[in-house]
């Protein structure tokens, strides 16, 4: 059973889906780790084990990834999830932890990279739109990506129906199942090369490769 470690800023919706996938036996794992960056950060209430690294205590990048990652260190997770974290981290921080350090980008990458990206995508007139699960580089919102689900643009769409939209009918199913995919070793990063099922993932995988629980 792997041991999974939880980074977040905010609500903590996907940090309840892992949570539950993990109770519920779709995720071969347990949270060991819950951590934000912000003491009022109402996802810390989904969590038994939560604490806080406080970017307010730190301020620089490298002195709070430092932090992060003995707080991180101490738990010795086999795989780490930023979910909702709001945090660039720094490339010493990534490559510590490069191959088991995952994030969920709601956009269809590489386009709409940072923040405000239901926003962006209307702004330029996107047929589609979704989200992504990525390992985590130095570059931002630039690692690979293991899987990506999308959604139609509609009319009327506003930034928050199309930011609800994406978070409950895709990120919701696609972070859980990454993670699960992972810890059973089904989907691997090693020498620069995705796996999946012991083959190179030529492209993202998608809401179709879905197994059943994850639908």
């Amino acid at each position: 059973m792997k041991k999974i470690a939880v980074l977040i800023s905010g609500q903590g919706r996907n940090l309840q889906a892992i949570l539950d996938a993990c109770a519920e036996g779709r995720i071969a794992g347990k949270v060991v780790a819950v951590i934000s960056d912000r003491e009022e950060a109402a996802g810390l209430k989904k969590a038994a084990h939560a604490q806080v690294v406080s970017w307010a205590q730190y301020k620089h990048r490298e002195t709070f990834c430092a932090a992060l990652a003995d707080a991180l260190d101490a738990q010795r997770p086999d795989l780490v999830a930023c979910a909702g974290f709001m945090r660039v981290l720094t490339p010493q921080f990534t490559r510590s932890f490069e191959g088991r350090l995952l994030n969920i980008h709601p956009s269809l990458l590489p386009r709409h990279r940072g923040l405000h990206t239901h926003r962006a995508a209307l702004a330029a007139g996107d047929a589609q739109h979704g989200a992504s699960v990525h390992f985590v580089t130095a570059e931002l919102d630039g690692g690979p990506v293991l899987i990506q689900g999308r959604t139609p643009v509609r009319a009327g769409d506003t930034e928050a129906s199309l930011a609800e939209r994406v978070m409950s009918e895709i990120e919701l199913k696609i972070y859980p199942q990454a993670l699960s995919w992972l810890a059973r070793g089904l989907l691997i990063w090693e020498a620069g090369v995705i796996r999946f099922k012991g083959r190179p993932l030529q492209v993202p995988l998608s809401l179709d490769d879905l197994e059943p629980a994850f639908r």
